[in-house]
């Protein structure tokens, strides 16, 4: 099995069109320190001729372009023969749109994140004739097709930010937020790219994985508002900070995992600058920070 990371930035890119915070300006002034980052989504495959993308970034075209596996082999053609979005968020819909060229494929997800695709006019454009939806249950294994089953379960989160009224329920366990346990029948890894806390359930389910690539948001849970970039915490956004008491870095540091990767990090994310202290503390404690183009064998 091999998984390439596609994009590893969280919503917005890094550095994001229209910030200049500490972090971003290294970015922009071309810092070597730093690697410009698209936005989250991996690709799985068990056979290196068929793919799986876990969410469809909205820079989804340029990582294709960037990703020599994914480039067509016939005049209508597509390696990618399925997508699993993990919840309604733009930046993982959005992608979609670059998949509408009359191409056939598999959409895998909750029913209730189908739905909210179902039910935005603008993924209308994808031809129903050729692009099957698949809703799935939580914590039933689906066969993809492609020699990967997906076992979805529901993790802490919060339902998309366009669909937010005035009252906002963050941490509840729904179809809106979900992981993924992914498996070609031999070696398994999870990605879970959003997660509003690493509860005893989550650190049960993720208990001696061999391989995670987990939600890196933020560093503190204050980083935006710290920067006067935001007035919501990263728990406010649905997304657990690497450090604190209740932060990925401590809560899931007893749990037996093999290999421990970041991915959807933010852009004033610190851990970005590949000399900076925070790095240090993460790589200090066995994590890896994702970059774009990073592959992974199973």
């Amino acid at each position: 099995m091999r998984i390439l990371v596609l994009g590893s930035a969280a919503g917005g890119g890094f550095p994001q069109w229209n910030c200049s915070c500490p972090v971003c300006s290294l970015a922009w002034s071309g810092d070597s320190r730093v690697r410009p980052r698209t936005q989250s989504s991996l690709a799985v495959t068990a056979d290196g001729e068929r793919w799986l993308l876990l969410n469809a970034s909205p820079d989804l075209r340029q990582q294709i372009i960037a990703s020599p596996d994914l480039h067509p082999r016939a005049k209508r053609h597509s390696p990618i023969s399925a997508v699993f979005v993990t919840n309604g968020d733009i930046d993982h819909l959005a992608g979609l749109l670059t998949l509408r060229e009359q191409q056939g494929f598999r959409l895998f997800g909750s029913r209730t994140t189908l739905t909210q695709v179902a039910e935005g006019k603008l993924f209308g454009v994808l031809n129903k004739t050729l692009v099957e939806t698949c809703p799935v249950k939580l914590d039933e294994t689906t066969d993809t097709g492609v020699g990967l089953r997906v076992t979805p379960f529901s993790v802490p989160g919060k339902e998309p930010l366009y669909l937010e009224g005035e009252s906002v329920e963050i941490g509840a366990e729904t179809e809106s937020t979900v992981g993924l346990e992914i498996t070609d029948g031999v070696h398994t890894f999870f990605y879970i790219p959003g997660c509003a806390d690493v509860n005893e359930r989550v650190r049960e389910r993720l208990r001696g994985a061999a391989l995670i690539f987990f939600d890196g948001t933020t560093y503190t849970d204050d980083e935006m508002v710290a920067l006067g970039l935001s007035a919501k915490t990263a728990w406010r956004m649905g997304h657990v900070a690497m450090s604190g008491e209740k932060g990925s870095l401590e809560r899931l540091k007893d749990c037996g995992i093999g290999r421990k990767i970041y991915v959807h990090i933010n852009n004033t994310n610190p851990v970005l600058i590949e000399d900076s202290k925070e790095r240090q503390v993460v790589e200090s404690a066995g994590w890896t920070v994702a970059h774009d183009g990073m592959e992974v064998s199973l």
